[in-house]
């Protein structure tokens, strides 16, 4: 990985005569410098905010700190520049070639890098947030440290890129390439991953053996399931003693959830509570789903249901944890719930039906605590059977 201690470019500030011809415009400056290829460019410090500079030769040239906001750099050769520190805020880049280049620490907030050819670059603690990577090349690019919060990189090319230690806050990466990715320490919050192709995703710090997953999303919770004995205790714990609460509690009948609640939690259990007193246009599948998964057991109040029969026709099939569905006496199970039951008898107990909070906390730990547990050991002991296989 690249130094990023600043060299010492003092002694050699901005040749007036290179920035004289730059501001001649593209077309001279390109030809002048075809003829003298072999003079190093220098640029340093040089203020060329707004400067009109597309299709212009910087190849190597040193733009070290420059200012070049808001410049046009569309489509320029920027090959293997240096550009350390440099202010390309608000800079259009589109379809120029940044290939090689180092852009340490530099600016490119709001930059346009449309297309633009970025492989191999070094952009170390770079601020790109909000910039516009659409389409951009920047494979095996250096990210290590970069702010990418907002950025546009549908499309993008990030094969090889490291991004360790890089922020991606709200970052689109629609239909992204993100494969042989180095994402040790990134730091990955409500990114667009539609359409993104992910692979091969290294979790690890270099000194230590490769760990790869294929969803970025997932990463972070990885490795720190593997290298952090407290996560992994929390999900044992949840494992063992976490109780997921279906219902819709509104109303009177908030007075059996905190009950339920407050005996779960005397007897050394975890509630967890999904109340479906929610608009019902929203899916809550994938919640009940998740929760359940982690779950001991669950409780379904199905008193009065409207959103329940929804998700639990829909998550009982994937869960298999004891499920144990309740109501209150004058009550009917929704019709569903039979077809469930037959499914799934292994895991869905007998519908108990009781006519007051107090009857219910009284028969809890018979009815309901008990046989989930002895369900949960028998399912458990089912998914650690041997495949049998029969010769014939």
């Amino acid at each position: 990985m690249e130094s990023l201690d600043k060299p010492d470019y003092a002694s050699f500030m901005a040749n007036p005569q290179h920035l004289a011809k730059l501001k001649r415009g593209t077309r001279a400056w390109n030809k002048w410098r075809g003829a003298n290829r072999d003079v190093q460019t220098n640029l340093y410090k040089a203020d060329l905010s707004g400067a009109p500079l597309s299709k212009a030769d910087l190849t190597f040239a040193n733009l070290g700190e420059a200012n070049l906001s808001g410049a046009d750099l569309s489509r320029a050769k920027l090959i293997g520049a240096i550009l350390r520190e440099a202010d390309l805020s608000g800079a259009n880049l589109s379809e120029a070639n940044l290939s090689r280049a180092d852009l340490t620490l530099v600016n490119l907030s709001d930059a346009n890098l449309n297309k633009a050819n970025l492989s191999g670059v070094n952009l170390a603690e770079a601020n790109l947030s909000f910039a516009n990577l659409s389409a951009a090349n920047l494979s095996v690019a250096n990210l290590v440290g970069a702010d990418l919060s907002g950025a546009n990189l549908s499309e993008a090319n990030l094969s090889g890129v490291t991004l360790y230690r890089a922020a991606l806050v709200q970052t689109n990466l629609v239909k992204a390439v993100l494969s042989d990715c180095h994402i040790y320490g990134m730091s990955a919050w409500d990114v667009n991953l539609d359409g993104a192709i992910q692979s091969n995703l290294v979790i690890t710090p270099e000194d230590q053996p490769q760990i790869q997953v294929d969803n970025l999303q997932v990463a972070q919770f990885i490795y720190l399931l593997l290298n952090n004995q407290n996560v992994r205790e929390v999900i044992d714990t949840i494992g063992r003693k976490g109780v997921l609460l279906l219902g819709r509690f509104t109303g009177g009948r908030m007075a059996i959830l905190d009950r339920l609640r407050e005996e779960l939690r005397n007897r050394g259990f975890l509630p967890m509570v999904f109340n479906f007193d929610k608009p019902e246009t929203k899916d809550f599948t994938e919640t009940v789903r998740l929760l359940a998964g982690l779950s001991y057991f669950v409780i379904a109040d199905i008193t009065n249901p409207k959103s329940a029969p929804l998700e639990l026709q829909a998550t009982v099939p994937e869960c298999m944890v004891p499920f144990v569905p309740i109501l209150e006496k004058g009550e009917e199970p929704f019709t569903m719930l039979r077809d469930l039951w037959i499914k799934h008898r292994d895991w869905v107990l007998d519908p108990i039906r009781y006519p007051s909070i107090d009857r219910l906390v009284e028969v809890l730990d018979k009815e309901i605590i008990n046989p989930a547990k002895a369900r949960f050991a028998v399912l458990l002991a089912r998914k650690a059977e041997e495949l049998r296989i029969k010769d014939v």
